[in-house]
């Protein structure tokens, strides 16, 4: 299963990279145009000369081809508007994306998990109606207005966390204060991203406990005397996590995505506010590479899930 996993992702990664090329391509507009309107005006010859140095004076089909025969060779081009290496700066980001988007998945895992289990354990009885409202509320409010009121009362109202960034600019901090630092700027941003698929997972886990417990085998384990806590873990539970590994890795590209707008009400520096501000500057080379770089993240995660799976079913078979 992985080894056909690994070839199906060969073909997938090329359609999307095309896909991606053509789709900027359709877009109005490109670099030499911001430039010039930035500039105040530009004269044809000076137009022409911008789309020269960028290499949009090339048909489509010839920046396709280039743009392809780059990228075998690992390199994802040079940024048209901060003149370096498109590999430098998403490497400046990635590591913030990645810590955000992992610990706030992790979390809502973790959490909606817990959750799930506990409305499951006691479906219909207050703690199910309870968590089913908290579940209801994060789904509901909009993600940058939970971002918005948490700044508002943690940051400025109680002072304790600071309001944006992802460490104190000009404290020089080293070792555990460093981290310990670099703790309080994630906590926001994270908690603020995890509510709504902490509302998702908890959902599904409680629905899918709710499906297993019914099955024969669990059955079976309650009649062979076995304690209702063993029977809830080791039977209901891990079964019912299949389907929730299924969707950490279908959220995880859902978070990639929605990174633009938690790193902006946070100034989280991540690659979601660097594709807002190559979209704003038409920096195409840019965009291509998060693209690309996304499309490998998001492969990578359900190779991982499928992994998990096999862990957590044995009648799934890894080769």
């Amino acid at each position: 299963m992985l080894r056909r996993n690994l070839l199906q992702a060969i073909p997938t990664v090329f359609g999307i990279v095309v896909l991606n090329f053509l789709l900027l391509e359709w877009v109005p507009g490109n670099a030499a145009d911001v430039i010039a309107a930035e500039s105040g005006g530009a004269t044809a010859e000076s137009m022409a000369q911008l789309q020269r140095h960028f290499g949009l004076d090339l048909s489509m089909a010839e920046r396709l081809s280039s743009y392809l025969l780059h990228l075998l060779q690992f390199d994802l081009g040079m940024s048209q508007r901060h003149n370096l290496p498109v590999l430098t700066l998403i490497g400046e980001r990635l590591g913030n994306s990645l810590l955000l988007m992992g610990s706030a998945l992790l979390l809502a895992a973790v959490v909606g998990t817990v959750l799930g289990t506990l409305m499951a354990v006691h479906v219909g009885r207050w703690q199910d109606r309870l968590v089913s409202i908290v579940a209801l509320l994060l789904y509901s409010v909009p993600t940058f207005w939970i971002g918005l009121m948490a700044i508002v009362l943690f940051s400025v109202k109680l002072g304790w966390l600071p309001t944006s960034g992802s460490h104190t600019i000009g404290a020089s901090l080293t070792g555990w204060a460093a981290v310990h630092d670099r703790f309080l700027h994630l906590l926001l941003p994270m908690l603020t991203t995890a509510g709504f698929y902490i509302a998702i997972f908890s959902r599904l886990t409680r629905a899918a406990m709710l499906e297993v417990s019914k099955q024969d085998f669990v059955r079976t384990a309650h009649a062979k005397g076995l304690a209702p806590l063993r029977v809830t873990v080791h039977h209901v539970l891990r079964n019912a996590l299949i389907p929730v590994t299924t969707l950490i890795g279908v959220y995880f590209g859902a978070l990639l995505g929605g990174a633009t707008v938690i790193e902006t009400v946070f100034n989280w520096p991540g690659m979601g506010s660097l594709v807002l501000d190559s979209i704003l500057a038409r920096d195409y080379p840019v965009l291509l590479g998060v693209l690309f770089c996304s499309s490998l993240l998001v492969i990578a995660v359900n190779v991982l899930v499928d992994l998990l799976h096999a862990a957590l079913d044995p009648r799934i078979h890894v080769r």
